[in-house]
């Protein structure tokens, strides 16, 4: 049995982070009923181009972006704006174990579905908010989307080529990395809340702050300026701390070299014939490397485009130097590693089409998640849920 197949979760959140979250507890058995209105859905179900397509080839009405965080779901489309609609949702929250909701602050209150209210009736409930700002502080009545929060959190301060560069200025990451890691803080904080609840019979409410999250997830590079004072600032490819450690060119193309220690710098120097750099006393420490970074990067850069990418590859493995290819989506699917760990999913709809899926990357000897639901046309499940849930 689903390690969580005895939690019910009432899904009120649309595009990516709150949807993440819940996916991840539906991947383990969580019974995730995703509420939909009626007529327009999750705004996600319309961000195409690509769409999913049936068995045919031909575009189905779904695009692929919904169908990245809501596999294992039914959904049920429902009005809580009507009086019929908001009598139904009223009753799924008194079955409810957990409610998800990424609405603006304040923006159920109306509708009696704000946590205030509700614990008062059901004070086991677990309700996970998920907001831009959070639910307190000067910005709290803002919207918060991926793009602005990188911006804000100093993600985008750190991220792009160094002033006076080609191409030089501030860049986004290329997927919306504070949505997916908010996903995740907010499948972790709902994990924390029912082992409290098991322990004490209590409910809680958490709220999640995509800014929060993005500014806790600046990581190293917070705590660098922290303890210096001084602000980072963009590298490109390269690392702040670590040397080398980044892209090089070869004579196809780019790769990735990630000398991580001396020893590794050592052998990497002997795959790559200069023993002049192993012996530089400029170059015999990671901190002395890191000083003299420019002159060091051009130096293994001229030797770098001497080969092709894969004989490096070939030769920094054999050294057990760490070294990588920049894959693109189609090489990525094809890696034998990917290929090996089986993460790449085909999910059947009752149509008997198959929508692509990426597996989860929680791998438990246990607990193992499951995948036996593709995600859901919108209102699909309504009868059936209103059945299995409330008779």
């Amino acid at each position: 049995m689903a390690v969580l197949s005895n939690i019910k979760v009432l899904d009120l959140t649309r595009v990516l982070a709150g949807p993440w979250a819940t996916q991840t507890l539906a991947d383990f058995g969580a019974d995730v009923i995703k509420i939909e209105h009626p007529q327009r859905g999750d705004d996600t179900r319309g961000w195409g181009p690509p769409f999913l397509k049936d068995k045919d080839g031909n575009d189905l009405d779904d695009a692929a972006y919904f169908a990245t965080v809501n596999r294992n779901k039914r959904s049920v489309a429902l009005n809580i704006a009507s009086e019929e609609g908001n009598a139904i949702i009223q009753q799924l929250v008194a079955k409810a174990d957990v409610l998800v909701e990424n609405f603006k602050v304040g923006g159920l209150e109306k509708y009696g579905l704000d946590y205030k209210t509700l614990s008062k009736k059901h004070p086991q409930l677990i309700y996970c908010s998920i907001t831009g700002f959070g639910q307190t502080g000067p910005y709290a009545e803002r919207a918060g989307y991926d793009f602005i929060i990188q911006a804000m959190s100093g993600f985008m301060s750190v991220t792009g080529q160094p002033d006076g560069t080609p191409g030089a200025e501030p860049m986004k990451i290329g997927v919306a990395l504070t949505d997916v890691m908010t996903g995740l803080y907010s499948t972790i904080g709902i994990m924390a809340a029912l082992r409290h609840r098991d322990a004490t019979g209590e409910g809680q409410h958490i709220d999640m702050s995509l800014f929060d999250v993005a500014v806790a997830t600046t990581a190293n590079q917070a705590l660098n300026y922290l303890a210096s004072g001084v602000s980072p600032t963009r590298l490109g490819n390269a690392h702040p701390t670590i040397v080398p450690y980044q892209a090089f060119p070869a004579r196809d193309g780019h790769f990735i070299i990630a000398v991580g220690n001396d020893g590794q710098f050592q052998r990497m120097c002997d795959a790559m014939d200069r023993a002049d750099l192993k012996n530089d006393p400029r170059y015999a420490t990671n901190a002395l490397r890191v000083q003299n970074r420019d002159e060091l990067v051009s130096e293994i850069a001229q030797t770098s485009t001497t080969k092709t990418i894969d004989e490096w590859l070939e030769l920094f493995e054999a050294a057990t130097v760490p070294c990588g290819p920049i894959n693109d989506m189609a090489r990525v699917f094809a890696d034998p590693q990917v290929l090996a760990r089986q993460m790449q999913l085909g999910l059947e709809t009752d149509n008997g089409d198959t929508i692509p899926s990426v597996a989860s990357p929680l791998r438990l000897s246990k607990s193992k998640p499951e995948y036996h639901r593709a995600p859901p046309t919108l209102g699909q499940h309504t009868d059936e849920v209103l059945r299995d849930w409330l008779g």
